[in-house]
């Protein structure tokens, strides 16, 4: 576990932090020779990062592997041994000389299905979310309109605090206060003859 993380602070500090604020100076000094020199380590950095990748998911149980990381990027770095310089110019530097034309042919192709893969998925994205918003609306007119008509012609009069216009309403209303018209209006008689107020 300490291995592990030492490592991979000597692989942040001296294997990138470091190497990315000479380069800065290279630029600001606008040096070709440091240019140079800077774009080769670069390089062999990008592919030890992605070598780096999977070996720490298969190789971790190997002995010294992480000693061995830390001792590599020191290599690459050191102005001594010149690594990433030694690896560009026999290795790298030769085999992508040798592919060249058939890596450009591949990265163009890959572009150009890329761009059209992006243009054919936006276009779903697209079409998915219209229908998504167009159903959303259907539904939703649907269930307002269900709970329209769940109310009565009463139930909405008395929301608005309004009589009912209905006639046949009305009718029926009228009949009921004109039976209960003699009970509540007409005097009541009692016994000795007089009339008497209810």
């Amino acid at each position: 576990m300490v291995s592990w993380i030492i490592s991979r602070l000597v692989v942040l500090i001296f294997g990138t932090l470091y190497p990315a604020y000479s380069s800065y100076k290279a630029v600001k000094t606008k040096n070709v020779k440091e240019y140079v020199k800077w774009m080769m380590y670069w390089i062999i950095f990008a592919l030890f990062t992605t070598a780096e990748t999977f070996t720490d998911l298969f190789l971790p149980w190997f002995p010294f592997y992480y000693e061995l990381k830390i001792a590599f990027v020191i290599w690459l770095l050191s102005p001594y041994t010149k690594g990433s310089s030694v690896l560009y110019r026999k290795f790298v530097h030769p085999t992508l000389s040798s592919k060249e034309q058939e890596i450009d042919e591949y990265l163009s192709q890959a572009k150009d299905r890329s761009y059209e893969a992006v243009v054919q998925f936006g276009r779903r994205g697209l079409n998915v979310a219209a229908t998504a918003a167009v159903t959303a609306a259907a539904k939703g007119q649907g269930a307002l309109s269900e709970r329209l008509r769940s109310f009565s012609m009463q139930d909405l009069t008395m929301i608005r605090g309004e009589s009912i216009d209905d006639p046949t309403e009305q009718i029926s209303n009228a009949q009921t206060q004109a039976q209960s018209t003699p009970r509540n209006i007409t005097e009541t008689v009692d016994n000795s003859g007089r009339a008497k107020a209810p």
